[in-house]
């Protein structure tokens, strides 16, 4: 809980320090009109429309100004004021975006703050005094366009960016942590080691490269091996869709804008976005279900589409088209525990397998718009409170975060440079199969719906790769990587042996690359050392004669001789070591 304080102070801190710019711009330019100001996650920025254009080169001296009013000693003055007279207040300074705020509160009484001259309205909280803000702790980073209330239609406005801490340690290791990120980029990883690329003429869609391709089904694989040890069986749902299934669970009201519909002769399909009404389908087929014949746990590795907004669309990480490692779970209700705690032990071996140990859980609870009673929430929620509780998780609360038909828990890993990534997902639903009329008999011959619990490890196995890609800066574990090993020949001469060593290795199941090519030795150590292949097997006359190898690991400044034979144990010793 301590951790959450500090976030919660912290985005205090960041807003406050929003004010302090809004402050600073209205003593450069009385005109400004400004828009909102809030803190977001890693700072804050301030919407404003003015005649004149703000650049990058502008803000240091707009930092300079805030330095200047930070050292006043101003205080944050709340005061609480009717509607009508913060109206006459934004009117007379033709502040006419707080107007518009005004008019969508239904209070009759409204917080302003009041900080110097400047007056903004705002629920707050903010800091107590201007000088509780380091002045060597902020940083204004960006000049961006921004539509009020993100609405093309809208007037564009000037979005100025910025960061502040509680010290300039912590700023400083924000931005050398920023500037890891920039090195470790997956976009430009994924083009200089072969992976992927994206292409205008299919934005938010992957073209995967022969490497890439490796890659992907390498983690696909993997995940699929350790369901299948959990219990589950694979399935594969089509493309394209009914309108009337997704009318059915509600995706047709609440998410149509971000799928694609597609019209034939008179049916209207869609392409599905998930793959739940599909798994409902599959459920239903055959036999009605006993109480004995569940849990059943079905997973798929379904590719969905989804039309996000071009500007949103970020590499791996955010795409239109991509593939969810999905599974869904019909049980009874007094399964939900002992499923929820086999989905997060298995949750648990992935992420240790791909080198990720620090994970923490959100539990997201209902949402204000949400399909079902408020009575079968409660159940929801409560069931799935006891089964998190039961698989000894700690959680914090993610207030109206959950999916529309149920509470979820999400699981959050961090990587080698603390950052978050939300991945796994659980949720329990009640809703859907009610809503899609699918039951199983109880052990009294009646007629209930089953629980439907909704599952994904990693989610977008393309973003999760994106992920595994800056965690590790490329350089994967020797399991993982694309090419394992490769082999370089010395001189012309060593081609014989070195394509030999290469067939042994081959056989033997690891993924190599021969480099027979009339390039010196030292050229072919720099470049698949770029590559970031693991492993380097250098072969001349020497190596040929005492029918050995020369290796040379990632990373390592020294070679490593042996014989040929004892080589291919070292690298199954490397392969179980690392995996």
């Amino acid at each position: 809980m301590s951790g959450n304080k500090n976030l919660e102070e912290l985005a205090i801190l960041r807003h406050s320090t929003a004010h302090i710019l809004a402050a600073a711009l209205f003593e450069i330019d009385r005109d400004i009109e400004f828009a909102i100001g809030p803190s977001v996650e890693n700072g804050f920025y301030y919407d404003i429309k003015s005649k004149k254009t703000f650049s990058p080169e502008n803000l240091a001296h707009i930092e300079d100004k805030m330095r200047e009013i930070i050292s006043r000693n101003l205080d944050f003055e709340r005061i609480e004021i009717s509607k009508n007279k913060a109206k006459e207040i934004f009117s007379a300074n033709h502040q006419y975006y707080k107007l518009e705020i005004l008019d969508s509160i239904p209070d009759d009484t409204v917080s302003i703050y009041k900080f110097g001259e400047f007056v903004d309205l705002c629920r707050g909280p903010h800091i107590k005094n201007s000088s509780f803000i380091p002045s060597d702790a902020f940083k204004l980073t960006a000049v961006a366009g921004a539509y009020w209330r993100g609405d093309s239609s809208n007037d564009m406005l000037q979005r100025i960016y910025g960061t502040a801490f509680f010290d300039k340690k912590s700023m400083e290791s924000y931005f050398n942590m920023l500037e890891e990120a920039q090195l470790r980029d997956h976009r430009k990883l994924g083009v200089d080691l072969d992976l992927f690329h994206i292409d205008e003429q299919s934005p938010g869609s992957v073209f995967w490269l022969k490497n890439g391709f490796v890659l992907f089904n390498l983690v696909k694989n993997y995940i699929a091996d350790v369901i299948k040890k959990y219990g589950y069986f694979l399935v594969q749902t089509p493309q394209l869709l009914n309108r009337s299934l997704w009318e059915i669970s509600g995706h047709w009201e609440k998410f149509q804008e971000n799928m694609f519909v597609v019209q034939s002769d008179e049916t209207t399909m869609a392409i599905k976005p998930m793959n739940c009404p599909g798994h409902i389908t599959i459920y239903n087929t055959g036999p009605l279900k006993s109480y004995r014949d569940l849990p059943i746990r079905m997973a798929e590795f379904g590719l969905c589409h989804r039309n996000e907004p071009s500007g949103s669309l970020h590499g791996l990480m955010r795409l239109r088209a991509f593939m969810q490692d999905d599974g869904h779970i019909f049980c009874t209700p007094d399964q939900v525990i002992s499923e929820t705690q086999k989905f997060c032990n298995a949750l648990k071996e992935v992420y240790s397998t791909f080198g990720f140990h620090d994970i923490f859980v959100k539990f997201s609870d209902r949402p204000s718009t949400r399909a079902g009673s408020d009575d079968i929430w409660d159940i929801a929620e409560k069931s799935l409170k006891e089964a998190a509780i039961a698989s000894q998780l700690s959680f914090s609360i993610n207030k109206g975060e959950g999916a529309f038909y149920g509470p979820k828990l999400e699981f959050v890993l961090k990587d080698c440079l603390g950052r978050d990534w939300q991945c796994g997902t659980l949720q329990v639903d009640f809703v859907l199969p009610a809503r899609f009329g699918i039951t199983y008999v109880d052990s009294s011959g009646q007629k209930q719906p089953p629980v439907m619990i909704h599952r994904a490890l990693v989610g977008s196995l393309e973003r999760f790769i994106g992920i595994l890609i800056e965690n590790y800066a490329g350089k994967f574990p020797f399991w993982l990587a694309p090419i394992q090993i490769v082999v370089a020949s010395i001189t012309g001469d060593s081609i014989e042996y070195a394509n030999s060593v290469y067939e042994l290795l081959s056989k033997s199941g690891f993924r190599i690359f021969l480099d027979i090519e009339n390039e010196k030795i030292t050229y072919k150590i720099r470049t698949h050392s770029i590559k970031k292949i693991p492993a380097l097997i250098i072969v001349g006359q020497n190596e040929e004669k005492n029918q050995s190898v020369s290796i040379r690991l990632l990373g390592s400044p020294a070679n490593t001789t042996m014989s040929l034979s004892e080589s291919v144990d070292f690298f199954y010793k490397l392969l179980i070591n690392h995996k």
